[in-house]
């Protein structure tokens, strides 16, 4: 085997896909713009940064295009990891490389999870990769042809390498990730992210953010940045400090970036931190939210959310120019019967337009799992690709016994589901929003991009203007704003455009839902929870 660790190499790096119809595949929406997927892999970027710099990479997002034979033979070693709903892609994509004839190595969020499922690969590099990529590459100093790494520790963030941007075409996406923190310092029983990285918040220097920052800047980009952090304000003191410096580094570059990332609900408590986000031109933030029913929140340890209305939080982000996006769950055990109507009223109250709802999901090595295992509730394949389609929290949800009949989450998911995202509705939180958005927006489009914006809002105006179902409801909502408060128009207009991908998938879900529904309904739930717990 050649010597990869001194030698000249060809590394192969590949994201491979996710589901179409998950909440963040908006690929319809990136055509209007002239992109071809939403996000850039950031993860495996950052493995790019952390392999030998003397190697020759090549990076290959199948989100974007698919990956030629010909791209895999060309490489001397093969990189691949990812998430729970791309387990489906990445196990394919090993049995093709070795097909090949090709070495590849996995890494990523599920593998670290779930190692056994990826016990095919040559060489699994889990958990951080700023500590275990430097033991796979020392064993493959000595010839190593397969190893596992894992390390409980954790990963240094003031020694963080820059992301290797220049590995991706900047117009293929529309947003690109930088991270800060890792880690969040809350307890919620079903999140993973408190298991994959800790609860004690870890953070880069302000330094390295502007390093990163510098060297997105020097290749020539402009535009949305993503701050993908679990939790952005997990020490809001540290945000702060970097806030100002990225302030300082902005304004003398005339602000060529503007920033949306996620964050806890208790954001908006917090004015002057509301008010240096607003300065930087942070536009969108994703809360955690889960549920509008107290008594749930607090059983499931989301103790930062209880007692916290939603619609004033909302409002005061509106007030500081940014939207809220929301995350949404139905299947926790302690649901009242009323929470189909009282989540459909929670999103509706307080107007984010974009609310993600899934079903509950128990991830693994999560204290819900833990918790549901030894109870005897945990589907015996609870997290393992088992059918054609990938898993996702969408359609793939509640993989244990519900307490509340399963039928009946169903219909309450479908009820939401079909509720908020009809047009009616979901334009009705579209006006709320540009009505009551006070952006200050810093970054302003060069001429070429502002001629690419007026190409996109045609596009939208005719896709949803003139669109039956739609039609009524956008023009309604443009000239709504546009004479009551013209600047909010653009948040307006975008979130208009994303409705042409949730029409899509509430269809998609309500199908796959009822589906579910109709086949639980020709059985006995009883049977079918000992099935899927391997007592038959």
């Amino acid at each position: 085997m050649r010597d990869l660790h001194k030698g000249p190499a060809n590394c192969l790096i590949v994201q491979t896909k996710f589901s179409a119809f998950s909440f963040w595949n908006y690929q319809d929406v990136c055509k209007i713009v002239g992109a071809k997927y939403p996000a850039a892999p950031l993860g495996l970027l950052t493995v790019a940064g952390l392999l030998p710099q003397h190697w020759t990479f090549r990076l290959v997002d199948e989100n974007v295009e698919p990956v030629s034979d010909e791209q895999i033979l060309w490489a001397d070693i093969v990189c691949t990891g990812g998430m729970l709903p791309q387990q489906k892609s990445m196990l394919e994509f090993i049995d093709r490389v070795h097909k090949l004839g090709r070495i590849i190595v996995v890494g990523g969020p599920d593998p670290t999870s779930q190692p056994d499922l990826y016990s095919k690969a040559d060489f699994l590099v889990l958990g951080e990769g700023e500590i275990t990529i430097p033991l796979f590459l020392k064993d493959l100093e000595k010839g190593a042809t397969s190893g596992t790494y894992v390390s409980s520790g954790r990963a240094d963030m003031l020694e963080s390498v820059v992301p290797r941007y220049d590995l991706i075409r900047f117009k293929n996406y529309i947003m690109i990730g930088m991270q800060f923190i890792r880690g969040c310092p809350f307890n919620c029983e079903f999140c993973d992210v408190i298991e994959l990285f800790g609860r004690t918040p870890r953070f880069k220097s302000n330094g390295q953010i502007l390093k990163e920052l510098q060297a997105l800047y020097d290749l020539g980009y402009r535009g949305h940045i993503d701050m993908v952090d679990d939790n952005f304000i997990g020490n809001k003191k540290k945000v702060k400090e970097l806030l100002r410096e990225i302030k300082s580094w902005l304004a003398e570059r005339k602000f060529p970036f503007f920033f949306t990332t996620e964050a806890s609900v208790n954001l908006a408590e917090d004015e002057e931190l509301l008010q240096l986000m607003q300065d930087c031109d942070f536009r969108y933030v994703f809360l955690g939210i889960e549920t509008p029913e107290n008594d749930t929140l607090a059983r499931n340890n989301k103790n930062q959310n209880v007692d916290r209305p939603v619609p004033d939080a909302v409002r005061k982000l509106l007030d500081f120019g940014m939207v809220s996006n929301g995350g949404y769950i139905i299947g926790f055990d302690s649901e009242s019967k009323r929470i189909a109507e009282n989540m459909i009223a929670s999103i509706q109250e307080s107007g984010i337009a974009m609310a993600m709802i899934g079903l509950l999901y128990a991830l693994p090595n999560t204290q819900l799992t833990r918790r549901l295992e030894t109870e005897g509730r945990l589907f015996h394949l609870a997290s393992q690709s088992v059918s054609d389609t990938d898993i996702d929290q969408m359609t793939s949800g509640l993989n244990f016994i519900t307490l509340i009949p399963r039928s009946e989450v169903f219909r309450n998911y479908i009820k939401v589901i079909d509720t908020v995202y009809s047009p009616a509705n979901y334009y009705r939180r579209v006006i709320y929003t540009g009505l009551n958005i006070r952006p200050r927006y810093k970054h302003k489009p060069s001429f070429l991009t502002w001629l690419v914006y007026m190409r996109s809002f045609l596009r939208v105006c005719r896709q949803a203007g003139f669109s039956r179902g739609t039609a009524y409801h956008y023009w309604k909502m443009f000239f709504t704003i546009i004479i009551r408060n013209p600047s909010g128009i653009e948040a307006a207009v975008n979130l208009a455009a994303m409705f042409i991908h949730f029409r899509k998938q509430k269809a998609y879900i309500v199908s796959a839902t009822n589906s579910s529904l109709l086949s639980l309904e020709d059985g006995s739930e009883h049977d079918f929870n000992e099935r899927m717990t391997g007592g038959k």
